[in-house]
């Protein structure tokens, strides 16, 4: 199993990368049907023998319940501190619990780069895996969940970010993120990355991108499909 940790990439590449990358863009489940590549997009799900739950921490179950009690809000706030209304607002307000900053370390950058300097802050400050263990409040990474750069073309990487919630007897990874409409629980099955519901109805892959008539043939729409990856922060 492929393991990244702190130290792969130097603080000036590491400020280039995040400098490209935007936020997440507001999801609605409604729509659709190298060595050192670090930021690579996956041509194909990573951890198809994803995923299993870990005994989380105290730090960590933290930060499931500070996910959870943001669920159905339409606002982001925490400890009487507002947050911008997406998913790297969400992310900062939930780590914001437990004391740590996931943008510090890049200084403020203008614009929708929030994606890029959380996962550059897992790169530095913790590690980037692809599972099989996950654990509780652990960052869940997606690319590709809209057009960033507008050339209509799938490869667009670090575009939407949750937090690991917990994981289904199946191998699904529920996680809390922000849309649209607010903070929702999503769903992904890396086992079944294709699979929007089983054959009983059950939901295994979320929608995490809008289908539109100008999507390249090889746009991909289920959470399971744009996986990136994950990141361990606290232990």
């Amino acid at each position: 199993m492929v393991e990244r940790t702190r130290g792969n990439l130097s603080r000036s590449v590491l400020l280039v990368l995040v400098a490209g990358l935007g936020g997440c863009a507001a999801v609605d489940r409604q729509f659709g049907h190298g060595a050192n590549g670090e930021l690579a997009l996956t041509t194909g799900t990573r951890g198809e023998r994803c995923c299993v739950m870990a005994r989380g921490t105290p730090s960590q179950t933290a930060l499931v319940r500070a996910a959870r009690g943001l669920l159905g809000r339409s606002s982001i706030h925490m400890k009487g501190r507002s947050y911008l209304p997406d998913c790297s607002g969400l992310v900062r307000a939930v780590y914001a619990t437990r004391q740590v900053d996931v943008y510090s370390g890049l200084g403020e950058l203008d614009g929708g780069n929030g994606v890029g300097r959380i996962y550059t802050y897992a790169l530095q400050h913790g590690r980037i895996h692809y599972g099989p263990l996950v654990y509780p409040g652990d960052l869940v990474f997606f690319h590709n969940t809209w057009d960033f750069n507008g050339d209509g073309l799938p490869n667009d990487p670090l575009t939407h970010v949750g937090v690991v919630e917990q994981v289904e007897e199946d191998g699904t990874v529920t996680f809390v993120s922000w849309v649209s409409s607010g903070v929702e629980r999503y769903r992904m099955n890396l086992r079944h990355p294709n699979v929007h519901k089983s054959k009983n109805g059950r939901l295994l892959n979320d929608y995490l991108r809008r289908k539109t008539l100008e999507d390249s043939p090889a746009t991909r729409y289920l959470s399971g499909q744009l996986f990136a990856a994950f990141g361990t922060v606290l232990r």
